[in-house]
């Protein structure tokens, strides 16, 4: 899993957006906000800035940038993430497909076709590309963390352990941050084994804007070749 730990951070890095009334359930009225967003679900956009914590070593590497996700139906989505700095990339969702593009190193197109890990995107789309609260609930056990301010933003802190072995294997805890406003996450934390982490925060987030389908491919020069990292089966 660590080979591909980009992809499926980049498959979980998206706020979430996403029917049921408040009741009795002290996290209903999260839940609520989640599922009111995800029924006007249709795209967004948003800068991104995500740090890569080492513990052993006490470095931290930062990374920003910008995304852009735009919803073809409910359970298919186009994502496109664009990092800046000393080492930029561009990547592309399409499904079950994932393409990264390395502009200091032309002439490659990395994929990864998850073929049978589709279960693992399914349970990352729980954390955003409009997913409802009935689906966060049905890939984690979630907890309240309290309320918190974020990015200037008022959140609700939800603790989310993973029911897949797999994907807990990976993550032993995602945090996630919903906004009291708007229902999407302003931020992402996931925790890894020996203290390591991934935080990713979102801010200027815009739901909703028009974005043509040409955004969603890559913009690399002609006669770029692809290396298959994993072939679905």
């Amino acid at each position: 899993m660590r080979r591909y730990r980009f992809f499926f951070v980049l498959m979980g890095t998206l706020p979430a957006t996403g029917a049921r009334a408040p009741g009795q359930d002290p996290l209903a009225a999260v839940y609520a906000r989640i599922d009111a967003a995800a029924s006007r679900f249709k795209g967004l956009t948003a800068n991104i800035r995500r740090v890569d914590h080492e513990e052993v070593i006490h470095e931290e590497d930062v990374e920003t940038g910008t995304i852009k996700v735009k919803r073809q139906k409910p359970k298919e989505l186009l994502v496109r993430m664009d990092i800046q700095g000393t080492n930029p990339k561009q990547a592309v969702v399409n499904g079950s497909k994932v393409q990264v593009y390395y502009p200091n190193n032309p002439g490659e197109i990395q994929v990864l076709e998850l073929g049978k890990k589709k279960s693992l995107v399914d349970q990352y789309m729980a954390l955003g590309f409009g997913g409802n609260s009935n689906d966060l609930r049905a890939a984690y056990v979630v907890k309240s963390g309290g309320e918190e301010t974020v990015a200037g933003e008022r959140t609700t802190r939800l603790e989310l352990t993973p029911k897949s072995p797999e994907l807990l294997d990976q993550w032993k805890r995602i945090d996630l941050w919903i906004s009291d406003k708007g229902g999407y996450a302003v931020q992402q934390k996931l925790y890894e084994k020996a203290k390591n982490y991934i935080l990713i925060t979102y801010t200027n987030v815009e739901l909703n804007p028009t974005i043509p389908d040409s955004v969603f491919h890559l913009d690399v020069p002609k006669g770029t070749k692809q290396e298959i990292l994993l072939r679905k089966k």
